[in-house]
């Protein structure tokens, strides 16, 4: 997964529990090979992350070709869920997988990887999410890694949910994640209320990707993220007519990271030596073997560092 934003911000984030509040998408069009529009839900100025969930794109469904050329991670996992489409996987560990619906590819990038996507011949239409998570500053040079999982679909009070990190309605991911996390795509039928039992130490967001749903007495739009703090045991949702949304949860993460193009680390200085070496294309991030093409570019750094955001406190 790649965030090719041409002029990629430097985002400075902090993770503190907060309230309740309804975090609306922003447009943003990616450009390069990849030639998309996603719905971006994270990081933004009213909140940065949830849990170690620190980026949020939610795109389809597209009828679009994506050929992302091989770039590079630091200090995060990467998580491809898809609703629709097939995309190729290759990376410097290695590995060469597919993505597919109701499959989880967990990659970690620790202190350096890099990976290639390509949509398969058969696949015209993707529809998804691409979420980030932050490796907490003790695993942040955790080695490469990648992990494959199909959770298996859990039926209750009109829902069908597939939980793919932590637990969830007695289904619990062998997937492992540096912090506690919990992610579950969960389908709600027509006049479905849901109300499931999730950790108090955890804040949770959910994602409504199609259809109609309220999170308590909240109503979502598509594409919207409610967040829903620390202290609640329970989460209720609803729908009228059927949706099918994305559950996120986690601790607080309680540290400071920095965001910039496609690296999480915690300063300016370290991120301009990520792009550095990945320029220089030092042994870092390895290569990627199999994918006809050069390597992507890393944009330009910004002019100067830019003001810290992160969650309220």
């Amino acid at each position: 997964m790649s965030n090719v934003e041409a002029e990629p911000a430097e985002v400075t984030c902090t993770s503190t529990p907060g309230g309740v509040e309804v975090l609306t998408p922003r447009d943003v069009p990616l450009g390069g090979p990849r030639a998309m529009s996603v719905r971006r839900t994270l990081p933004q100025k009213q909140r940065s992350l949830i849990g170690a969930w620190c980026f949020c794109d939610h795109y389809g469904p597209d009828d679009v070709t994506m050929d992302v050329a091989p770039h590079p991670h630091t200090g995060l996992q990467t998580v491809s869920w898809l609703f629709t489409g097939e995309i190729e996987h290759r990376d410097s560990l290695g590995v060469h997988a597919f993505v597919r619906p109701g499959e989880l590819n967990l990659m970690t990038g620790g202190s350096g990887i890099c990976h290639s996507e390509q949509s398969t011949a058969s696949s015209s239409v993707l529809h998804g999410v691409q979420l980030w998570l932050a490796l907490p500053d003790a695993h942040r040079d955790a080695p490469r890694d990648f992990q494959h999982y199909v959770p298996p679909t859990v039926v209750a009070d009109g829902a069908s949910m597939r939980v793919f990190l932590g637990s969830l309605a007695g289904s619990t991911s062998p997937v492992r994640t540096f912090t506690p996390l919990l992610g579950a795509e969960i389908v709600l039928s027509a006049g479905a209320s849901l109300t499931l039992d999730v950790a108090p130490s955890f804040e949770h967001g959910v994602l409504l990707d199609t259809g109609d749903v309220a999170l308590g007495e909240t109503a979502l739009e598509p594409g919207d993220l409610g967040y829903v703090g620390t202290g609640r045991s329970t989460l209720t949702l609803s729908s009228a007519g059927g949706a099918r949304v994305v559950l996120l949860g986690g601790v607080p993460f309680g540290e400071e990271i920095v965001m910039w193009w496609n690296f999480v680390g915690r300063t300016h200085d370290e991120i301009a030596a990520f792009r550095e070496e990945w320029q220089a294309e030092t042994d870092r991030f390895g290569r990627v073997e199999g994918y006809p093409g050069a390597r992507l570019p890393a944009p330009p750094l910004p002019g100067g560092r830019l003001r810290p955001r992160g969650n309220p406190a």
